[in-house]
């Protein structure tokens, strides 16, 4: 496993786990299997339903806690100080842990910046090993590392070969801030399992097209967190660190970047009603 170093100091694996779609009654199976295939990052929210079913699985496997890199999320419903502060100690009680080892706000809506006050002093006092966000895009992202103490230190992105976040990436690193991937394979969007591209090279490495997708991005230094709840896949995935890929075919894979998201836009009155909405349908906390 390779990691990277966060700008507190703190390792996170460059491969992890998520666990989004994943429901309930499947969670901990996944988990527990994941876990026995060799991941130590699992990526959970308050959104996802299933932070106990993590937290079960997590301490199912009597592998010691500081050995696991967990993440959770702060949903929309929950911003400000007050809600975020109750929610954090929510989750945790859910994941049966006394800290995590990343906590984002999930959508950059809603109260954020008391929702970041709360998590500068979960940060303080341990029950967050590190902080950041997700889904902050460059506008949003530098408004709010500019007010605040301590930085970010993942923003979690929509990052995959069609839309690769180069801009974005850059100012992040400007701030000491690392990208973390989302969609990793678009959910298979613009038709990416048969992407000629990719197709190719997974023939010249002898890996699939998945493979070669994670090992891109990873060699582009982005944090991914493939899901499957497939043992097989689960293990394919895992496998992406015995290979390189060439400069000549990284600069081929980076030429198929649409600069784009394949799924929505946070800039779009829609999305932001249908995100905030999300709560009212939910009841979360």
């Amino acid at each position: 496993m390779d990691y990277i170093k966060l700008n507190n100091g703190i390792e996170m694996p460059i491969l992890g786990f998520g666990v989004y779609q994943i429901s309930p009654k499947d969670c901990v199976k996944a988990v527990s299997e994941a876990i026995e295939v060799g991941y130590r990052s699992i990526d959970t929210a308050q959104a996802y339903y299933n932070e106990e079913e993590v937290g079960k699985a997590v301490k199912a496997s009597h592998i010691d806690r500081d050995k696991f890199f967990i993440t959770t999320k702060i949903w929309v419903s929950n911003a400000g100080y007050d809600r975020a502060k109750k929610s954090v100690e929510e989750s945790l009680k859910k994941l049966q842990m006394d800290y995590v080892d990343l906590l984002l706000i999930h959508q950059p809506f809603g109260d954020y910046y008391g929702s970041y006050r709360a998590m500068e002093e979960l940060y303080k006092t341990g029950k967050a090993k590190a902080i950041g966000v997700s889904n902050f895009y460059p506008d949003r992202f530098v408004d709010l590392v500019e007010h605040v103490e301590v930085k970010p230190a993942v923003n979690q992105v929509e990052t995959h070969i069609f839309n690769q976040q180069k801009i974005a990436q850059q100012i992040m690193h400007e701030y000491g801030t690392q990208i973390e991937s989302w969609g990793p394979f678009a959910e298979g969007k613009n038709n990416f399992f048969t992407n000629e591209t990719l197709v190719s090279l997974s023939h010249k490495y002898n890996k699939t097209t998945a493979q070669i997708a994670l090992r891109f991005l990873i060699q582009k230094q982005v944090i991914v967190i493939p899901k499957s709840t497939h043992k097989e896949r689960m293990i394919e995935n895992f496998n992406v660190f015995d290979f390189n890929i060439s400069e000549e075919d990284l600069h081929s894979l980076e030429s198929l970047d649409q600069e784009k998201s394949l799924f929505f836009s946070h800039n779009d009155h829609e999305t932001v009603r249908f995100i905030l909405n999300y709560k009212k349908e939910h009841n979360l906390f």
